[in-house]
């Protein structure tokens, strides 16, 4: 028994340890003060990029939002690539482009070949120092720009990404556990954007120096936002999260819509963080260590060891089932909310670790299930329209 509880003990730490670690360390570091140079002057000319695909029914929102940007005119462009919609997409924003002061270009994509490769085609007609992605049911607010672009003044950071606030929070208990793991999520990334550089970005928000970027996802991990930074860790670039950058976007309210997302979203994590293994055994990856380090343990090597804890913690307590009253902790909410994320988040990384390995891929995005939110009236009482 005592080689059987050292096992299990073993497996544990692996399971929980690079998680506990990267809580405790990038709650210290969150506490401390910017380590870059922020000019408030900074004021670069930004190309945004909007891919679409079938959005007719919320396209017209994003451009009305993205119209509303107090930044100079002169100094913005929105390029959108249309990547073979079946409805009326393209022509809203040809309609909106004709009756508006705004520099669009639209770019109609006869065939769909997914996010990535929709990116890096507007990337080739961007004429901005600054450019910078956002999805058509993300929505921004006027001051935006003013109050995020200057942390890109400072010559070390080659990007930033904003924090995703959802409207319908409160709409099922699916979506106020999302709310509470984004508050989780980034409060460790401005932690790891402190310690160094963070590796994660969301794709409302992602704002890349031009000369940083060489194209989007360059490793084809099938993400376009975190694969993107990848190239630039290479460079010795930064890559920060900066609560100034918030945008507003919706999440399913359903279970079966989250995991939809989920499985696609950490599929293409633990290729991110595969490639990482590899630049980090040629090498390639040298400033950044204390923040790529412990995200490739957690997300390559401890989804395997929790599933083999889980298992041995079972065998554990159907041999002791007094072992049971320790489930009374479950009775205590954020013991509860910590517990449910853990193990749904291991066991699709663990699935998706087995999805990797047999050659699955998620590369053509999709759109939410649940989009109910964006409607005028909502939009309006955020002051977004």
């Amino acid at each position: 028994m005592l080689v059987f509880l050292v096992v299990w003990a073993l497996f544990g730490v692996l399971a929980l340890g690079p998680a506990a670690f990267i809580f405790f360390y990038m709650k210290r570091k969150s506490s401390g003060s910017w380590p870059t140079q922020v000019d408030s002057e900074y004021k670069p000319k930004v190309s945004i990029i909007i891919p679409t695909y079938n959005e007719a029914s919320i396209i017209g929102y994003k451009l009305v939002n993205s119209s509303r940007l107090s930044y100079p005119k002169e100094l913005l462009e929105i390029v959108i690539v249309d990547s073979n919609s079946t409805d009326d997409t393209a022509q809203i924003i040809k309609d909106f482009s004709a009756k508006e002061n705004l520099n669009i270009k639209l770019i109609v994509e006869n065939v769909r070949k997914g996010k990535s490769h929709a990116l890096n085609n507007a990337l080739t007609q961007c004429c901005g120092d600054i450019v910078i992605v956002s999805d058509a049911d993300c929505f921004w607010p006027q001051d935006i720009l003013q109050k995020a672009l200057p942390y890109l003044a400072d010559p070390s950071v080659g990007a930033i990404g904003g924090p995703k606030i959802l409207f319908n929070s409160k709409q099922t208990w699916i979506t106020r556990m999302e709310e509470g793991y984004l508050k989780s999520a980034n409060f460790l990334r401005v932690g790891e954007s402190k310690a160094g550089s963070t590796v994660f970005f969301e794709g409302g928000f992602s704002a890349f120096k031009k000369e940083a970027l060489d194209r989007f996802d360059p490793y084809g991990t099938g993400s376009d936002d975190c694969g993107s930074i990848i190239g630039l860790i290479e460079k010795n670039y930064r890559a920060m999260l900066v609560k100034e950058a918030q945008f507003y976007s919706s999440f399913p309210a359903t279970f079966r819509g989250k995991i939809s997302i989920k499985l696609r979203r950490i599929n293409q994590l633990v290729r991110v963080f595969a490639k990482y293994l590899d630049l980090l055994v040629k090498r390639k990856v040298k400033a950044t260590k204390s923040t790529v380090v412990p995200n490739m343990l957690l997300y390559l090597v401890s989804p395997i060891a929790f599933v083999v804890f889980l298992v041995l913690t079972g065998y554990l307590v159907l041999s002791y089932p007094l072992l049971l009253v320790f489930t009374l902790l479950l009775l205590v909410s954020p013991v509860r909310f910590y517990c449910y994320q853990i193990l749904e988040n291991n066991i699709l990384l663990f699935f998706s670790i087995l999805a990797v390995l047999f050659g699955q891929k998620f590369s053509v995005w999709a759109q939410p299930e649940d989009r109910v939110w964006l409607t005028r009236e909502n939009l309006s009482s955020y002051n977004l329209i």
